[in-house]
């Protein structure tokens, strides 16, 4: 697991288990699944999930914590899972139940919950989530405007300290501003890969506007393979500008002290 991750809106990453399902555009070319193969994974699809034996780099993150939010003036963020999906049918309970276990144990940290199935997020809840463990941000994938219009409901309906959207790779425009979302973060960026797929400069435009609106924070992770003229020139050289400027907002937090609150 990475201690200090390459994804642009973490600081790092941790895998409980590994493996999923393909089961949306968004999933067309997962990087994941490409990651399994590479070192012979036979996770992906209708097969058994494979458990890590990581689980103990959250418990020295969360004794760190101290030493890190003196440095950062924040928590350590951490994306839980990027190698699979902490909300995935095909997950023994007992597993979920264990990483419920280590979220509270680790009450520095905040945990970042993305998924591509929310409407399994209600009925695999830890008995004690009341209104949320307030260190738990809960997010899910929401490529276009039907994944969108799907993915939504199901997220707004349970209580959360926190709730995100990740729209990458964005694959279609995505109009908000319609359902008045109660989001806080909204996540975007392009596809990278061989078989990457072209974005409309004017939907990441378009996310931005609608988040600013709304009072809710906006990050543009990259153009992906495709730059600012929807050519093709590489992740490295598209890079991350969005209008001349990067746009990294987060919202603000503080695990203890919302902890110290709950």
């Amino acid at each position: 697991m990475a201690e200090l991750s390459g994804i642009e809106w973490t600081d790092s990453t941790f895998n409980p288990w590994i493996g999923c399902t393909k089961i949306s555009p968004a999933c067309d070319n997962c990087y994941a699944a490409d990651w399994s193969k590479r070192y012979n994974g036979p996770e992906w699809g209708n097969h058994p999930r494979r458990r890590t034996k990581t689980w103990g780099q959250p418990v020295k993150w969360n004794k760190q914590a101290d030493s890190w939010e003196a440095e950062h003036g924040r928590p350590r963020f951490v994306f839980c899972a990027s190698l699979a999906d902490v909300f995935d049918n095909q997950v023994p309970t007992e597993w979920r139940n264990d990483l419920w276990r280590l979220i509270k144990q680790c009450d520095r940290l905040v945990w970042l919950l993305l998924t591509k199935r929310p409407q399994n997020i209600a009925k695999m809840l830890p008995d004690d989530w009341g209104n949320g463990y307030p260190n738990v941000w809960l997010g899910t994938t929401v490529e276009n405007q039907e994944i969108y219009d799907r993915n939504l409901p199901h997220l707004l309906s349970v209580p959360a300290t926190k709730r995100f959207l990740s729209i990458e790779p964005i694959v279609g425009p995505i109009w908000m501003n319609r359902t008045n979302p109660k989001i806080d973060w909204v996540i975007a960026g392009g596809e990278s890969g061989p078989s990457a797929r072209p974005a409309d400069p004017e939907w990441y435009r378009d996310l931005r506007d609608q988040s600013a609106s709304e009072g809710i924070a906006f990050h543009f992770k990259q153009w992906g393979e495709y730059d600012e003229t929807q050519t093709r020139v590489g992740k490295k050289k598209a890079g991350r500008l969005l209008d001349e400027r990067t746009w990294d907002e987060r919202p603000t937090h503080s695990a203890k002290r919302e902890a110290e609150q709950a």
